[in-house]
């Protein structure tokens, strides 16, 4: 019926009102489809919002009865635990009694061992100060000894030398005695001589004048008046000249005097330094041949004294050197020393900060279980006690005693390599895990992107699009598996519509 009057009203109108009619009616109907995607999309978001409360208020309650769960499980492990570990912690403190008081024996044992050493370093030094002592005593005996020597040479050729000296000072003393006598005897001798030849040739002259004096008396008086007359004109005229020859006169006798007596003392200091040279050439060469003798002699000894010295130097640089070699040793031995201390102690302070960080597994169970039978337990033991015969293994057997240090550490080095492994696969399926999250919020998310590619939310046939690639065939990393129920599945299906 409403067809039939929808026709007729249409076949009443004309062409114009039949278009705009159609146009009205295509606009309405277009208006009510957009409504009721409007609410279609209003009811899918409530929808959406009410399944994702659901979700969280199912996923809290699953939580909350898991972590119930998981507290008794957890409390019954850690008071099992508790248990074991008291019981453990017992031995172990009995265990490390024992050990400190095998450290503290062998501590004592060392210290006794050090004071030996130091004593007996104590006593070889004292041994090597009083050997250096007696040998440079010695030494020094031998010097003072040799030095004795030579002062009583010296001593005893010096007082030779002085007498030697004194004797020929007497002897020189007595030549010039014996000369001074001598000349003493000769100079009398002279002296009368010449009195007596100047007697008689003052006799004679007396005769002579005498006898000529009766001649020339009366020549004398003519010859004394011109004499006075031109003796008179001569004085006049020469009076200064005659002043000064009597002066030099006086002087040239003086003087004639003196050379005479200069003459006579040369020749007599001539005459003596002639003996005393033909005296002393003699003392010369036999001084010289001494002295030459003597000469040799220093030489020799000096030869000896320079000898004994060099050597004396090669001991005192060959024991310089062992004793430069002996610090450099000493303190090379205690750098060494010092440096092993500080290894030692560091070791001990990351064994410390080891033992700290070590899980309660492995403060119980600090070494692995040996996988060798008992008889091939039996043959490594015997291995070990065998004396080694080549070089590797004797160094191989020097290093014994660190067979439980290097257990610790393989067991160490194979846990960092589990969890290595453990977090290459966890980082794995973390990584796998978020490609799922971040499918599933692609999922719920609505936009124009999400919906141009596969819903992974999406059930058809009981498949799903989500990629499942997780690996859980390793029983390792296998998870608990979870039965999650979605809340529209439980809206349609299990609970009445209204």
């Amino acid at each position: 019926m409403p067809k039939k009057k929808k026709s007729g009203k249409l076949a009443k109108m004309t062409e114009e009102e039949r278009i705009l009619y159609l146009e009205q009616q295509r606009l309405a109907e277009e208006e009510m489809r957009k409504k009721k995607e409007d609410m279609l999309t209003q009811f899918l978001k409530d929808k959406l919002n009410k399944e994702e409360k659901a979700s969280k208020f199912n996923l809290n309650k699953l939580n909350h009865q898991w972590r119930n769960i998981m507290r008794e499980a957890k409390s019954k492990e850690l008071k099992k635990d508790i248990e074991i570990l008291s019981q453990t912690f017992e031995r172990v403190v009995d265990r490390k009694e024992s050990v400190i008081k095998s450290l503290a024996k062998d501590l004592m044992e060392a210290e006794e061992q050090y004071a030996m050493a130091l004593r007996s370093h104590l006593q070889n030094v004292d041994n090597l100060i009083d050997l250096q002592v007696q040998r440079l005593e010695t030494l020094k005996k031998e010097y003072d000894e040799e030095l004795e020597l030579l002062k009583k040479e010296f001593d005893t050729e010096r007082a030779m030398m002085i007498d030697q000296h004194l004797q020929e000072i007497n002897d020189l003393a007595d030549i010039m005695f014996a000369m001074d006598q001598n000349f003493g005897e000769r100079e009398n001798e002279a002296k009368s001589e010449f009195q007596s030849l100047r007697d008689e040739i003052k006799n004679k002259n007396l005769e002579e004048k005498h006898a000529l004096r009766v001649i020339l008396e009366t020549k004398v008086e003519d010859l004394w008046k011109q004499f006075e007359s031109s003796m008179k004109s001569y004085n006049d005229t020469t009076e200064e000249r005659r002043s000064a020859f009597e002066v030099l006169k006086n002087k040239d006798e003086k003087s004639a005097e003196e050379i005479e007596k200069q003459m006579r003392k040369l020749q007599r200091v001539s005459d003596t330094i002639a003996q005393l040279k033909a005296k002393m050439a003699a003392n010369a060469k036999e001084a010289e041949e001494r002295n030459r003798q003597l000469k040799g002699e220093r030489e020799g000894m000096l030869l000896h004294f320079q000898e004994l010295k060099g050597q004396m130097n090669r001991l005192r640089d060959i024991e310089r050197a062992r004793l430069t070699k002996l610090t450099l040793d000493s303190n090379t031995a205690l750098k060494q020393l010092k440096r092993k201390s500080e290894r030692g102690e560091r070791i001990l302070k990351l064994a410390e900060m080891g033992r700290k960080l070590e899980t309660e597994e492995e403060k119980v169970l600090p070494f692995y279980a040996s996988s060798l039978t008992k008889d091939e337990q039996d043959d490594v033991a015997a291995a070990v006690v065998e004396q080694p015969s080549e070089r590797l293994a004797a160094v191989m057997h020097e290093y014994a005693a660190l067979e439980t240090f290097w257990k610790r550490y393989n067991k160490v080095m194979l846990d960092k390599c589990a969890l290595d492994k453990e977090k290459h696969t966890l980082l794995h399926e973390n990584q796998q895990l978020r490609t799922l999250l971040k499918q599933y919020l692609d999922g719920i998310s609505v936009n124009d992107e999400i919906l141009s590619q596969v819903n992974p939310l999406f059930v058809v046939n009981n498949q799903t699009n989500v990629k499942l690639n997780i690996p859980v065939a390793d029983p390792r990393i296998r998870r608990p598996v979870q039965t999650v129920v979605e809340a529209a599945h439980v809206v349609r299906h299990v609970l009445p519509s209204k």
